[in-house]
């Protein structure tokens, strides 16, 4: 058993990493240097700061390694430059990617070169020949997108194809769904440029080109071997590719180089085939009572030419996914010139397979939804049913696809004999399996059965005449067991094939030859022994939140270009291409934080503090991200505990404590007169400059009357039935910024034969032996005071969590009468509805009253649809656009939304991403570039492609306020459009009484109505 600690005792350079100060870190002094050097020689970005190593000490894999620092070079040159210092220093240089490797080899110890940065450019498309001339940064779907309008594709397709880059998928020879089409990412290269440690520069390709002195000899030395050495496989990916130096293969120098992970030479470009991609795809989804059945049956399939053979079991897959009856199901993509054609091809299959129940899909919309059920898959995997941790390490063993039912039942007793458990899903057709599994790799215990599982799972799948690795590389994970595979000959010829391409292993030590021991560089290992003092409860992770911490296992669906479809996360990455604003770069510098050896000041870190602030707390990862990281609870918990004691910024101020400002406005009934002084700029410039705000913004205008004065002087709504008491929930942005949208929800719920009120305004005086969670206050003597229900949005937003969960407790009080009576409470402002969903009962985790009231809160839709199902909504018949709220997407959902707005003849479909603006967040100064960012991304281009007559939807104040500061549109909340149309086809009148004089007291008797 090794310890868990970073590896310094590698053989060559990584020993001590060429620098001084012996094991661990090498000291500030060498790497001053280092960093000198490289800044005076290279163009691009060199960074040695802790956050950026922090980034880059871990993949999507268990291991961990720290950097000494990381290098975006611009060009070839720069690239030259870095190994050329490195290699005079002894440091290791390793190249990476998106960083979506699974198996360790994108983390080490020396210099990491990051391409994604600048070298990510498509340099030359030519659709006469089919190639593509690429540089090793560039996300493959972008090259998917240039290519597709020429009918053409990058045939090998990751499921991290949003993230993952043309380089990284060269260094591990990447695959994808349709790889029983088109093949690996080997079997689509024409060239390779690349450059050696010692600063060759090499054109690879077949008939010996590019070859460095001595590999030729080796080869031809070694004919044998090569020729019966190596598995005959689909999906082998283990070990070098040396067979492809045979003279029956073209000797091709490129395809031999594709898989050795970073640890032959450097890529600075490659030119790649392009296969074209058919007119049509239809999409049979095959279901099996269980996975055996589905694997036995996709080899059967594959006569038939489908494109893709996809398969995964019912634990991957969510409630209502609208799959076919079933256990198992198999994903299997036809092409063809037409839908029809395709479906044909489609119907084909479906006969010759013996299938339980099967569903064919031609609708392109529909397959995306249905592809994104087994691409999110390898986040899924990342917990088991009951919520508990599982982990890669033995990912994707590829086994002859005629083999792979019987492989997985001996795969699942394995998993029995060690009382393991993992879901089996991948590439049916190539015979590959991904599977996570719950290892424990925090205890001693637990690493040393993780040792011997790996050790048996290797023979058996060399048992079964299959590959350690079939898609993500060896890595750290299996190197140390390729002898298992391929015997300890066929393994020294790797480690003198390294020796001629690298002799001074430079390049990715300890992967592949040489490599470091499996369970050793476990990125556990350094987190802290005993539980985080935190003010949340993260219910989903055992109230731990070390293990919230270690939800982001770096899959990187975050760093995605484009948000697709109703996607929010991440728009901070999306508007500055940063890392750290990414929620696997946040999630990775909290990680480094509780580490405390890169990131040392802990919740007092300005490195995580400055990654937070652009975070937007969208909630988007919440959703969005397949293991569920809520970064924004994260940032919340981090503000708390970074500003205890501290002096705050003045937006926590200006813009944390809004609702108490409001409400002394509304007291005094000074909205006009403070309206009237934002309108003189100098006066507003000082306003905003005090209290913390972007100069670039305006200051949003006070409504004159709040809601609930409104309300109090109303006239009596006529009789309109018994139908059921809801509660309509005053937020502060209803309230006193827009109570249009309360006095339509009002007119609404009304007409749909409902009983409005509002919540109790007078808070009981409790005896000091009152205890939260009591049925009833206990009596006490004192007087009845008036208080105002809040969600604590704003607080919890800043971080100002004491004072939040004070103002929630207070909300309870006020409502126990409405949650003894069990009365629905609507809640129209899309994040304080999600506030009181999630932030309350996870903040007031110990209050039982937090999770009824959050049970409790239901949306202006989806009040009509429960509580009054018979309502039919007037007739609008326009078109709409706008956004869907990011905490409504991420919390709450808008199925309901949707039906009522096809009812009331709304049509179109709303943007996903993020406005921007997102409460606080763009108000702040210093966020204005970025929140403009955001709403350029998606909503302020639907607006402006929208038909003359389109009606602009936007529930939440954010979204109204970005859309009228930044499009100069007025957009409107659902219940004020439907309330327009109950008017104009009723004639009914307004029943507002008074003239807009202001009045911000509670409702006239301050108690809540008798419940029935």
């Amino acid at each position: 058993m090794t310890d868990h600690t970073d590896r310094t005792d590698l053989p060559g350079p990584s020993a001590a990493s060429g620098l001084p100060g012996g094991p661990g870190l090498p000291d500030a002094p060498a790497l001053s240097a280092l960093e000198a050097e490289l800044r005076a020689r290279l163009r691009g970005e060199v960074r040695f700061d802790a956050t950026a190593r922090a980034l880059m000490t871990m993949d999507a894999s268990n291991y961990r390694r720290v950097p000494a620092g990381v290098v975006a070079p611009r060009d070839a040159e720069d690239v030259a430059a870095a190994l050329e210092v490195c290699r005079a220093r002894g440091v290791p240089v390793v190249a990476r990617g998106g960083g979506t490797s699974i198996a360790g080899q994108a983390t080490g110890t020396g210099v990491v070169l990051d391409f994604t940065r600048h070298m990510n450019r498509l340099v030359e498309l030519d659709p006469g020949t089919r190639t593509a001339v690429v540089q090793p940064g560039l996300v493959l779907d972008s090259l998917q997108r240039a290519a597709a309008p020429h009918g053409l594709r990058f045939g090998p397709d990751p499921s991290t194809h949003g993230r993952c880059t043309l380089g990284g998928m060269v260094g591990n020879n990447s695959c994808g769904s349709h790889s029983v089409a088109w093949g690996t990412t080997a079997d689509n290269i024409a060239g390779l440029d690349v450059l050696t440690a010692r600063g060759e520069r090499l054109r690879l390709g077949p008939g010996w080109a590019g070859a460095p002195e001595g590999l030729r000899e080796l080869a031809e030395g070694e004919l044998a071997r090569l020729r019966t050495g190596f598995p005959d496989l689909p999906r082998r990916i283990s070990g070098y590719a040396l067979d492809a130096l045979l003279p029956e293969k073209g000797a091709d120098v490129a395809r031999s180089f594709c898989g050795s992970e970073g640890t032959l030479g450097i890529l600075t470009e490659a030119v790649v085939r392009l296969v074209e991609a058919p007119p049509a795809r239809a999409l049979a989804v095959l279901g099996y009572g269980d996975e055996s059945a589905a694997a036995e049956a996709a080899a059967g399939l594959l006569p038939h030419r489908p494109l893709t053979v996809e398969g995964m079991a019912a634990d991957l897959v969510p409630p209502g996914a609208g799959l076919p009856e079933g256990g198992a199901w198999l994903f299997v993509e036809t092409g063809g010139e037409s839908p029809a054609e395709a479906r044909a091809r489609a119907e084909e299959i479906v006969r010759a397979a013996d299938v339980v129940d099967a569903l064919v899909v031609t609708e392109p919309a529909a397959q995306l939804t249905l592809w994104r059920i087994r691409e999110d898959a390898s986040g899924t995997a990342t917990r088991m049913p009951d919520g508990s941790e599982a982990w890669p390490g033995w990912e994707d063993c590829a086994v002859p696809p005629a083999r792979l039912g019987a492989y997985l039942r001996d795969f699942r007793a394995l998993l029995s004999s060690h009382a393991l458990r993992g879901t089996p899903y991948g590439h049916f057709g190539d015979g590959c399996i991904h599977v996570r599994i719950d290892f424990d790799l925090l205890t001693q215990d637990g690493i040393g059965r993780f040792r011997r599982f790996s050790e048996e799972l290797a023979g058996l799948v060399v048992a079964h005449g299959g590959s350690l690795s079939g898609e993500h590389g060896d890595g750290q994970a299996r190197a140390e067991l390729l002898p298992r595979m391929y015997g300890a000959e066929t393994v020294r010829l790797f480690e003198r094939a390294k020796a001629l391409w690298d002799p001074d292993d430079l390049l990715n030590p300890g992967m592949l030859v040489r490599p470091a021991p499996l369970d050793g560089n476990l990125r556990f290992s350094v987190l802290p022994a005993g539980p985080v003092d935190v003010a949340f409860g993260y219910p989903a992770d055992g109230g731990d939140f070390r293990a919230a911490v270690r939800r982001c296992v770096g899959v990187a669906k975050c760093r995605t270009t484009t948000a697709a479809g109703p996607a929010v996360m991440c728009p901070s990455f999306r508007a500055t291409g940063e890392e750290e604003h990414s929620t696997r770069g946040r999630a990775r510098l909290l990680h480094e934080m509780l580490a405390g050896e890169l990131i040392t000041d802990g919740w007092r870190s300005t490195e995580v503090r400055d990654a937070l602030d652009l975070c937007l707390a969208c909630k988007g990862c919440r959703t969005d991200c397949p293991v569920g990281v809520d970064m924004a609870t994260y940032k919340a918990e981090f503000l708390h505990h970074h500003y205890a004691d501290r002096r705050r910024p003045a937006a926590h101020h200006s813009m944390g404590r809004l609702p108490e400002w409001l409400r002394g406005i509304a007291r005094t009934r000074t909205a006009p007169l403070l309206n009237a002084l934002a309108a003189v700029p100098p006066l507003a410039a000082a306003a905003k400059r005090l209290g913390g705000i972007a100069p670039e913004r305006r200051l949003p205008r006070l409504a004159p009357r709040t809601f609930t004065g409104w309300w109090r002087r109303r006239k009596p709504a006529p009789a309109l039935g018994a139908g059921d008491l809801v509660v309509l929930w005053p937020d502060t942005f209803t309230e006193h910024l827009s109570p249009s949208v309360g006095r339509a929800a009002v007119r609404v719920l009304e007409a749909a034969g409902l009983r409005v009120t509002l919540p109790p305004a007078r808070l009981p005086r409790r005896s000091p032996l009152a205890r939260p969670g009591d049925a009833a206050p206990a009596p006490s003597l004192l007087p009845a005071r008036h208080a105002r229900v809040c969600c604590g949005l704003t607080y919890v937003s800043t971080g100002q969590l004491d004072r939040a969960r004070t103002v929630l407790r207070r909300t309870l009080d006020l409502l126990e009468p409405v949650l003894r009576a069990g009365a629905p409470v609507v809640v129209l402002e899309p994040s304080c509805a999600a506030a009181l969903r999630t932030d309350l009962p996870e903040l007031l985790h110990d209050d039982p009253r937090a999770a009824r009231l959050a049970a409790a809160v239901r949306t202006f839709a989806e009040t009509l649809e429960r509580h009054a199902p018979h309502w039919t909504p007037p007739a609008v018949d326009r078109p709409v656009a706008g956004q869907t709220h990011c905490h409504q997407h991420a919390v709450l959902g808008d199925d309901p939304d949707r039906r009522l707005r096809e009812s009331a003849g709304l049509t179109g479909e709303l943007s996903g991403g993020c406005c921007g603006l997102a409460g606080n967040f763009g108000f702040e100064k210093g966020h204005f570039e970025v929140s403009r960012a955001c709403a350029e991304e998606r909503l302020l281009p639907s607006i402006r492609e929208a038909a003359p007559d389109t009606v602009v939807l936007a529930d939440g104040y954010s979204c109204r306020t970005q859309l009228e500061q930044l499009g100069g549109v007025k957009g409107r909340h659902l219940a004020e459009v439907l309330a327009e149309a109950l008017d104009r086809d009723t004639g009914a009148p307004d029943r507002d009484t008074g003239a807009g004089e202001g009045d911000g007291g509670p409702p006239a008797d301050g108690r809540f109505p008798r419940l029935r």
